[in-house]
């Protein structure tokens, strides 16, 4: 296939049915997240119940990540991942038709958050170990950057045509419209043609478990810091959706519905670093790409204008795809095809579990010392990876590395 940019990726078949469908789940996801954010912190103006909401709908990846991480190995993948999104599809339909009929309180929407959380639990490791199995080795670069990127292109999109929607609409048509982003993704799912022994690991006489492959990974530094980065990515970003309200309201004096267009600048950012090809990433570059990250996320934290709010939050977005996704592909391509669901699932653990801890943390800082001073803090991971990364080996890259 044609070097070039990552978009070139979407030729193959299999893989455009995937980006389409998980770009349209994803779009659906950010309409949500943004309007039951919304929906709590209009309630209670409460910075810190927003978090809360957010730890809920992410503490079950870390609850759930050992069975995670075992099933998409164990189990068809493409079949799990159909069974979590019509999971998924019940419990946002239940949450939009109560909130619908104003039967929508606080405890409400935490329990069913919490409840969407564990089909995300099972759906993260078996969406990430599958996209292997959609392209050819050499590709994998561009597939993993193109995966990100349907997260990072419907928070551009999401953002601010959720922000639409909950403005016109209300909350609860929101939310409807992700239950019907669901089923787009099951559909597409359902289209991919997967050979059997493509749509699950290696079978092998004994099954690596999550604690093996925790082992595995604590005797290889540079896993334990790619992991690790990746994890910082995680938290440095979480103002993004946590304080957005509150910068909204508080400090640009505007609607709270301009989260979703702030959420919007972050993603734009993301999406245009998305299309750079990935060319054997390499440490220092990644350490570059996360200090030019953490920078973006103090630059927005002490904007005094909107506008230059809007720019900072493109460049963190930048950064933050442009670092998250070579740090993926280098824990992809380091990992065994049979261990790579539970490594996944530490991915899981290290992206989407450490956020509802960053969503509490960063809502109490916002709580007490207001929502820029949370912010710079939770820029502080990003600057303490991108400096490990950039003393670690500058010819690092997958065929440096072995395990």
């Amino acid at each position: 296939m044609a070097s070039g940019t990552s978009l070139r990726i979407l030729r193959e078949r299999n893989f455009a049915l995937y980006f389409i469908g998980n770009l349209a789940s994803n779009c659906g996801t950010w309409f949500q997240v943004i309007a039951q954010s919304l929906f709590v912190y209009r309630l209670t103006a409460s910075t810190f119940l927003v978090g809360v909401t957010n730890f809920a709908m992410f503490i079950g990846v870390v609850i759930l990540a050992p069975w995670a991480g075992a099933a998409a190995d164990r189990f068809d993948r493409r079949t799990l991942l159909i069974l979590t999104q019509v999971g998924a599809a019940v419990v946002s339909a239940g949450l939009a038709l109560l909130i619908g009929v104003g039967w929508g309180t606080i405890p409400v929407v935490i329990g069913l958050a919490l409840l969407l959380g564990f089909t995300t639990a099972f759906a993260t490791p078996a969406m990430q170990a599958i996209v292997p199995a959609l392209v050819s080795r050499e590709d994998l670069g561009a597939a993993v950057a193109m995966n990100s990127v349907t997260f990072n292109l419907s928070r551009a999109i999401g953002g601010p045509l959720g922000a639409l929607v909950v403005a016109q609409l209300g909350v609860a048509m929101a939310i409807g419209l992700n239950t019907i982003s669901y089923v787009i993704l099951i559909v597409m799912l359902v289209l991919v043609k997967l050979d059997p022994q493509q749509r699950r690991a290696p079978q092998t006489a004994e099954r690596p478990r999550l604690r093996d492959s925790v082992k595995m990974v604590s005797k290889t530094p540079h896993l334990v810091l790619l992991l690790a980065a990746i994890m910082a990515a995680s938290l440095a970003m979480d103002p993004v959706t946590t304080v957005t309200p509150e910068f909204s309201k508080r400090i640009f004096h505007h609607a709270d519905v301009l989260t979703g267009y702030l959420i919007g600048a972050f993603g734009v950012g993301a999406v245009i670093a998305s299309v750079f090809p990935i060319h054997r990433p390499k440490d220092r570059a990644i350490g570059v790409l996360f200090a030019i990250f953490g920078a973006g996320m103090v630059a927005f934290a002490l904007a005094p204008a909107l506008a230059l709010a809007f720019i900072a939050l493109g460049v963190a977005g930048a950064g933050y795809l442009a670092g998250q996704t070579r740090a993926t592909t280098l824990l992809q391509l380091e990992v065994e095809e049979r261990e790579r669901g539970r490594v996944m699932a530490l991915w899981s653990v290290a992206f989407l579990g450490s956020r509802p801890f960053a969503s509490l943390l960063d809502g109490g800082i916002a709580s007490l010392a207001g929502p820029r001073v949370a912010t710079i803090v939770m820029a502080l991971p990003a600057f303490v990876v991108a400096l490990l990364l950039f003393r670690g080996d500058p010819s690092s890259g997958p065929e440096s590395h072995s395990h």
